[in-house]
């Protein structure tokens, strides 16, 4: 990202005059500052929440009661513990919860890849469904979209290993991540902290990247080449570079994006919609899709097919959707933020 930053600012002044480079980084300035208190309205509040409830044995409730549910998609019960760490906390949250209770209840590689496909889908609720909202979606729809979906997508690779009789050998963990045994706060307070300043750093680059990218031409060219993908999909152009960033990234920062396209201009609804659902279906594709490959998981399974099956379902939801009133869909899908992009 610097180095494409650094070949684009020359090319960006060349075709600049002063006053327009001294705008565009006011623009910049602006962009990224709004955005920021955003994300930390949301983050914040959030962290101390999970906090709370990880100290009250609230995930421990929450596992408790996803141990049937287990059973539907091939997986002991013990593993609602690991997906509801997961959905409350973070992916590293839940893999962490894995680790710990692998020890005694060890999966194949056909459940790992299972396991890990709910929590690729379903993980970091309370502050991606926080996004969601701020970027006008209900948190209700979002939530029924990630949490029903992860298990149609388990049930549908428990069922393609267990008629293949595929991956029936016992995992192997090639990476375990260092834990923290410090319990105290302050150690907690340090690692968040840590962990803001590296999402500034990184949703400043963002937007930085998007408007140089946008100055030299390469959103068009992305556009285009993505373009007949999209329209078949029935997703709008315009949300291609975030919907890109967030398949790659994550929806922490494809939000981002969102939320800040949406207040420099007018976006439709509908595609943020439909941008929100693929990213929340099929997100960070190459971090998080190495970190459960590291535990056992099969990369057919959480990446290859989990792609297929996000592609598909996006597309079902769009087609249904468009058949949907706009009244009937801003009750049902929207909340009442921004409704000038209506």
């Amino acid at each position: 990202m610097p180095v494409l930053i650094i070949f684009a600012l020359p090319y960006l002044e060349s075709m600049s005059t002063g006053d327009r480079i001294k705008a565009f980084l006011t623009e910049l300035r602006k962009d990224v500052i709004s955005t920021v208190i955003v994300m930390f309205r949301i983050l914040i509040p959030v962290s101390i929440i999970v906090k709370i409830l990880k100290e009250a044995g609230v995930i421990e409730i929450i596992g408790h009661v996803l141990s049937p549910l287990m059973k539907l998609v091939g997986l002991p019960g013990e593993m609602g513990l690991v997906w509801a760490t997961g959905m409350i906390t973070n992916l590293f949250g839940g893999i962490i919860a894995y680790l710990q209770v692998s020890q005694t209840v060890p999966l194949s590689v056909a459940q790992i890849t299972v396991l890990a496909a709910l929590m690729l889908v379903a993980h970091t609720f309370p502050i991606e469904l926080q996004i969601a909202r701020k970027s006008g979606i209900r948190l209700w729809i979002m939530f029924l979209i990630r949490f029903l979906f992860a298990l149609v997508l388990g049930a549908i690779l428990n069922l393609i290993y267990g008629h293949t009789a595929y991956a029936e050998q016992a995992s192997i963990v090639t990476w375990r991540p260092e834990i923290s045994h410090d319990p105290s706060l302050q150690a907690w307070a340090l690692g968040e902290l840590k962990n803001y300043a590296i999402i500034l750093l990184i949703i400043f680059s963002l937007i930085l990247l998007v408007k140089l990218l946008r100055e030299i031409g390469i959103i068009k060219l992305i556009t285009k080449a993505l373009g007949p993908l999209l329209r078949l999909m029935g997703i709008g152009e315009e949300v291609t570079t975030i919907t890109i960033i967030g398949l790659t990234l994550g929806i922490v920062y494809g939000g981002a994006l969102i939320i800040n396209e949406t207040r420099t201009k007018e976006m439709n609804r509908r595609n943020i919609f439909y941008s929100l659902v693929l990213m929340g279906l099929c997100h960070s594709i190459i971090e998080d899709t190495i970190l459960v490959v590291s535990l056992g998981a099969n990369i057919w399974g959480v990446l290859v097919i989990r792609l297929a099956f996000s592609l598909l379902i996006t597309w079902m939801i769009v087609k249904i959707s468009v058949r949907v009133k706009d009244a009937v869909f801003e009750k049902f899908i929207l909340t009442k933020l921004k409704q000038k992009l209506l």
